[in-house]
């Protein structure tokens, strides 16, 4: 069975998705005027904008908590475990594919983000949206939402779980020595007290976790690149070389790493896969577009950032190139080596708190598309438990091939159905850019979007 899996990624990654990825982006990077580029100063400013906050009694989350909860998902296995699996398998020069997928697919991000804000739904006490729910309102394609419906849930609720947890247990296990059936129980039970609390207890708790871990991993990294300055220059050129094939020595094929970079790329960051409009959609704003940059900016964090420390941990230590070497246990063993015996402890509290909040904002994911499939809430339940319960302790006994191999046909599919719906739509984010930036350019700081502006769609919100 998953001799089959590997022969259908090897197909899908190999041709069509990455040329889809990388030619959305680039389209919408230009037909956006590099709006990832050109309005930066703007996303930093949105980022800690008090005016679009819930006020009173209202339980609408924040934009940063949307931008917390998104990033919680992307910020996890994929930085720490994903880059390291990625240069062990694709070379060194995967690395610069990562950051060339996270370039590009901040526009898509901003896309799909902006859709995702534009055809929310009131949901009790807060918003709810994603692709499905563009899907269905924009293309008015019933069967095409339920698809993604089904493959984001058995993506992210399910299958994404698992190699959270299985990375968590793989670095318990060789920082500690704990048991691994132990720790699955353990984040088995911490996973469903969070999950049962709804989506305002998941946007606290990542609200807290996100920005304290990645600071606290950003940090060490620059410590451990300081701590190595003159061997920067060497880094860059071992990432290069191996890119573009001049230095096969390290890196395999060219196609091999290419593949690499852009699968764990997207792994990590998200962009053009369709999870991160889910979470974008549960913001208060007053206008699409600022979701949208806030989201295009989690992208920027999340690969160019975390996902470069990693990588640069990795490569300084020189250890990329040995063939025991894989996964958490790559990143952990080369922090070792840089810092002392504590490194491996680091990492293994790190990846517990990255992958942890993953689980959380994945496990989200499904649940607003569970709400889109049915409004029975015994399904809910049932989904909360599989998602934190059993998918976590799966996750915990399986080997670390066999939960990247499911992972990685889950994104394909996913990631080709959303990209159709955001290419089918995206003249409405164009229109919704356009109108924001000619609000900001006659003075107004913040710009406000009413749905009488797109009266050919059918828009429940934006009152």
């Amino acid at each position: 069975m998953i001799d089959l899996i590997n022969q259908l990624n090897d197909a899908l990654w190999g041709y069509v998705i990455i040329a889809a990825l990388v030619g959305c982006g680039l389209w919408f990077t230009v037909r956006t005027r590099f709006v990832q580029f050109r309005m930066f100063g703007e996303m930093l400013r949105l980022l800690t904008d008090s005016s679009d906050r819930p006020k009173g009694h209202e339980k609408h989350i924040s934009s940063f908590q949307a931008f917390a909860v998104s990033l919680a998902s992307r910020i996890g296995t994929g930085n720490l475990a994903g880059v390291a699996t990625a240069i062990a398998v694709g070379g060194p020069g995967a690395v610069f594919w990562m950051w060339v997928m996270a370039l590009v697919g901040s526009a898509t991000a901003f896309v799909e983000s902006i859709l995702g804000q534009l055809f929310k739904r009131h949901h009790q006490d807060s918003f709810i949206g994603g692709p499905a729910y563009y899907i269905q309102q924009g293309l008015h394609s019933k069967w095409m939402a339920f698809l993604f419906a089904v493959l984001i849930t058995v993506s992210f609720g399910l299958a994404n779980n698992s190699v959270q947890a299985n990375t968590i247990c793989g670095a318990m296990q060789g920082a500690f020595g704990f048991d691994p059936v132990l720790v699955g129980l353990l984040l088995t039970a911490l996973t469903l007290v969070i999950v049962f609390g709804g989506i305002q207890r998941i946007a606290r708790v990542s609200s807290v976790l996100v920005p304290v871990m990645a600071v606290g991993y950003f940090v060490l990294a620059l410590v451990v690149i300081f701590m190595n300055l003159s061997y920067i220059p060497h880094v860059f050129k071992v990432i290069i070389e191996s890119a573009f094939g001049l230095n096969q020595a390290i890196g395999g094929t060219v196609g091999a790493t290419i593949m690499n970079g852009v699968k764990r790329g997207l792994f990590s960051n998200e962009a053009g896969e369709g999870s991160a409009p889910n979470a974008a959609a549960t913001a208060a704003v007053s206008h699409p577009v600022k979701q949208g940059l806030i989201q295009a900016l989690g992208v920027f964090t999340d690969t160019l950032l975390v996902c470069s420390c990693t990588a640069f941990i990795i490569l300084i230590s020189g250890l990329y190139d040995h063939p025991e070497l894989n996964g958490i246990v790559l990143t952990q063993r080369a922090l070792q080596s840089e810092v002392g015996a504590w490194g491996a402890t680091f990492v293994a509290v790190a990846i517990f708190l990255f992958a942890y909040s993953s689980m959380i904002g994945n496990y989200y994911y499904g649940e607003a598309n569970i709400r889109f499939m049915t409004s029975n809430s015994k399904a809910v339940t049932v989904f909360r438990i599989f998602s934190g319960g059993v998918m976590v302790m799966f996750g915990a006994l399986v080997s670390l091939d066999t939960v990247w191999s499911i992972i990685d046909l889950c994104m394909a599919l996913l990631t080709a159905c959303n990209l159709v719906a955001i290419i089918l739509l995206a003249k409405y984010v164009f229109r919704l850019l356009d109108d924001y930036r000619q609000q900001k350019r006659q003075g107004i700081k913040e710009p406000t979007f009413h749905r009488s502006q797109l009266p050919e769609l059918d828009l429940e919100c934006w009152d």
